[in-house]
């Protein structure tokens, strides 16, 4: 349990082929996939996972079939008044990034309750990231950022990392140390462009409904056989230990 990551990212995905190697409509897959939630989030939080980030709807998402789409909306609103005395109880902190307020006027509130009554938490900050893109996230960023250099807030000369990250949806969150993404795709699917920078991947074949916490452990057990080094050398990283 030594060299834990601090914070784990998710990219859920394989609920729909999950249904259909079962012989099963989509939704089913989406029921199945928020066991798998579930179940992660209780296993992250018992074995000290500080910040937990979930993509759970993108932007893209929008396009697909209303019936889909609305399927997933039920599920989530279902999911929060199920859940969230457990998750309050259990010190997790429930963090929303995206463009939330877009959704439906019957999910926003349970969403800004279940943020209310988690607000005091620290154990653990799970951040779900619905209705996000990654791309949109840079350029609200962007905008913002010009809107306040027209008005003379901040001085285009003090733009940097720091100042930029401040902009982002996870200003107030460290980045990811390991992402995790299911189901044998390789790419991040428009997922924490600019946090992922130095973050270790980890990919599995398993489908999201069957992902377990033994899964858990063993992309785990593959970040903490990895050596971070940042852009520096093996010897500059032994040099750092030692001293």
């Amino acid at each position: 349990m030594n060299d834990l990551p601090r914070h784990i990212a998710i990219i859920m995905d394989g609920n729909g082929r999950w249904a259909k190697k079962h012989a099963l409509g989509r939704v089913a897959g989406h029921r199945k996939g928020a066991e798998a939630v579930r179940e992660t989030v209780r296993a992250c939080r018992e074995i000290g996972i500080k910040y937990l980030t979930m993509f759970a709807f993108s932007s893209e998402n929008w396009s697909r079939p209303a019936k889909e789409v609305n399927a997933l909306m039920r599920l989530l609103s279902q999911y929060l008044q199920t859940e969230i005395e457990e998750i309050r109880s259990n010190g997790i902190r429930l963090n929303i990034i995206g463009d939330w307020k877009s959704l439906r006027s019957d999910v926003k509130p349970l969403l800004e309750e279940a943020m209310r009554k988690t607000s005091a938490n620290e154990d653990m900050i799970w951040t779900l990231a619905l209705s996000y893109g990654g791309r949109d996230e840079i350029v609200q960023a962007v905008r913002r950022i010009a809107e306040d250099a027209v008005r003379g807030a901040i001085s285009p000369h003090n733009i940097d990392h720091a100042l930029f990250q401040n902009y982002l949806y996870t200003h107030d969150l460290p980045d990811p140390d390991l992402l995790i993404r299911t189901s044998g795709e390789y790419r991040l699917s428009n997922f924490l462009l600019w946090q992922t920078a130095y973050t270790e991947f980890y990919f599995t074949d398993v489908l999201w409904p069957d992902f377990s916490k033994e899964d858990l452990m063993a992309a785990i057990e593959e970040y903490q056989r990895r050596e971070r080094r940042f852009g520096l050398t093996p010897e500059q990283i032994a040099r750092r230990k030692g001293g």
